[in-house]
């Protein structure tokens, strides 16, 4: 019983304290020269309750499919090492970026995670395009236009495997709690949805803020000190809810 109750522990402890590849530009909207600068903060970690995890260097910080890649700089979020970069925007359009990391061991959970996340700008007024994937392996497509939301609004995805919607899947998402805001309980920190046979999910958000989408496909192994583990691959997308 002891060793069910421990199991049981550690189980609502890792829902409680999901990961997320947080990935922040400085606005989703571009509407001045001013703020045509576009800064952006990649980090792990747990964004409800404010808590950094380490960032190894990712692989690298991309704009659209053709990969453009953008420098990066080493930094520290929640005392933890982190990432940032940033673009210039000079012309209008619509622009999608992402980062596309190492893979990460957790040991708690015994696999590795490779979360991709990505946002969706938009700049001097156009909205074309943003429903177009970027090609990754594993990638949520918005549904609904993703720059233009106020709270209370659903926000509706679909998710994409090599291509292809992905059904039955466990999306997580979480606030960005820069509010202070508590919990009524450890469980309310992580929402979750699942998609359905066409990849479809959604989400009423209910608080103004940027919001973590988060679907988790469990693919392939990886080695870790001589023993393989499996691979939770997440198609992240984070969008502001004003």
């Amino acid at each position: 019983m002891k060793k069910l109750i421990s199991t049981l522990a550690i189980a609502a402890a890792t829902i409680a304290n999901a990961h997320f590849l947080t990935f922040l530009p400085s606005t989703d909207n571009v509407n001045s020269k001013e703020q045509s600068n576009i800064k952006f903060d990649a980090m792990f970690i747990h964004p409800f309750e404010q808590t950094g995890m380490t960032m190894e260097k990712p692989f690298g910080i991309y704009v659209g499919n053709k990969k453009e890649e953008l420098p990066l700089s080493e930094t520290t979020k929640f005392e933890h090492k982190a990432w940032e970069t940033s673009y210039k925007i000079k012309r209008p359009g619509v622009y999608q970026f992402f980062v596309q990391p190492e893979p990460y061991f957790e040991p708690d959970e015994g696999k590795y995670i490779s979360h991709v996340p990505k946002s969706i700008i938009s700049a001097y007024g156009m909205e074309d395009g943003w429903d177009e994937p970027l090609g990754l392996k594993y990638e949520i497509i918005p549904t609904t236009k993703p720059f233009a939301l106020y709270a209370g609004n659903i926000f509706s995805g679909k998710v994409l495997h090599n291509g292809k919607p992905a059904s039955n899947v466990e999306v997580e998402v979480e606030l960005y709690n820069e509010f202070g805001l508590k919990a009524p309980s450890d469980t309310h920190i992580t929402q979750v949805v699942k998609t359905d046979e066409n990849g479809n999910f959604s989400f009423a958000m209910n608080h103004k803020g940027w919001w973590g989408f988060a679907a988790l496909i469990e693919e392939g192994e990886k080695e870790y000190k001589g023993k393989m583990y499996p691979i939770e691959n997440g198609a992240l997308i984070w969008i502001k809810a004003y």
